[in-house]
């Protein structure tokens, strides 16, 4: 018997957010990269956060999913990935700092390679060859472009070191979550995500925050619009499509960042990058490919 159209069975509505979701995500992290010239790190935290519950509980009342939908069996899952989560915010709002916007943006996509070793690792999944393979590629793309920089002793070399240890802890939070999502709510992982992080930036504020004028202080409160209008997108593109249909336009997103660079801050491509794409990517797309093979139970 055929099923009428579903939400589940919207891939160019998918496709559509997916791309959305990473102008958005860029436009996140050029505001985010603006004000780190004058803002502190925790303060830049607090602002994404707080300003990205916004749109995001706007979106759960929307789906009536607030705040009923926020109620929870795994108080502690939830900890340990919003404590996971906001550490990998940190690090790669540093490394962000450091670094060009594409730059930061391509260690991030060592994170579904770290999942995979992790799977391993941790929850005593079997060490494949698609999982090896993705991560050697992962590990050369990265060699590429950070030893130039650790050889000539560049400051950009603590930015590569936070952008991998950023992916590191988020792949350690969306194992979490691989977890929690069997009995918790997409709204539920991200609304505590948020919070915690929110949480944890304020923390900071006795170690000083700058004082920002208005259009400082824009661009912390649009980098929370943007992040969290980019994570419903995402949300709702995992909803219309699969996530094998959406993985070849996770590397279109990376077209964004490096235009913004362009654009916005006058960097070009380095040499390093442009040989680090395709190793990087071709790692990620293998472990993207041993996850469409293995089935992950994650709730939609």
């Amino acid at each position: 018997m055929m099923k009428g159209v579903t939400d589940d069975e919207r891939p160019l509505a998918g496709i559509t957010l997916r791309l959305l979701s990473g102008v958005l995500f860029t436009a996140m992290m050029v505001c985010v990269k603006a004000a780190s010239t004058v803002a502190p790190l925790g303060q830049t935290v607090f602002f994404r956060s707080a300003f990205a519950l916004l749109p995001i509980v706007v979106f759960l009342a929307w789906r009536r999913e607030f705040p009923a939908g926020l109620a929870t069996r795994r108080p502690g899952g939830h900890l340990l990935r919003s404590g996971l989560g906001a550490a990998a915010m940190f690090a790669s709002f540093a490394a962000l700092a450091l670094l060009p916007v594409a730059e930061a943006t391509l260690l991030a996509q060592l994170t579904p390679v770290l999942m995979a070793l992790g799977g391993v690792l941790l929850l005593g999944e079997r060490l494949t060859a698609h999982r090896a393979g993705a991560l050697l590629l992962a590990l050369s793309g990265v060699a590429v472009l950070a030893l130039p920089a650790l050889g000539a002793g560049e400051a950009s070399a603590l930015g590569y070191a936070l952008g991998a240890l950023a992916a590191l802890l988020s792949a350690g939070a969306l194992l979490t979550v691989r977890r929690i999502s069997r009995t918790e709510t997409p709204g539920a992982i991200a609304f505590y995500f948020i919070l915690v992080s929110a949480l944890a930036g304020l923390a900071t504020w006795p170690l000083g925050w700058a004082a920002l004028s208005g259009p400082q202080l824009g661009l912390l409160v649009l980098s929370g619009l943007f992040g969290g209008a980019a994570h419903i997108c995402m949300t709702l593109a995992l909803r219309y499509a699969e996530a094998s249909r959406l993985a070849p336009f996770e590397y279109l997103a990376l077209i964004w960042p490096v235009l913004a660079d362009l654009a916005i801050f006058g960097l070009t491509p380095s040499g390093g990058f442009l040989l680090a794409l395709p190793l990087v990517l071709a790692g990620a797309g293998l472990a993207a490919l041993e996850g469409r093979r293995l089935r992950w139970p994650l709730r939609r």
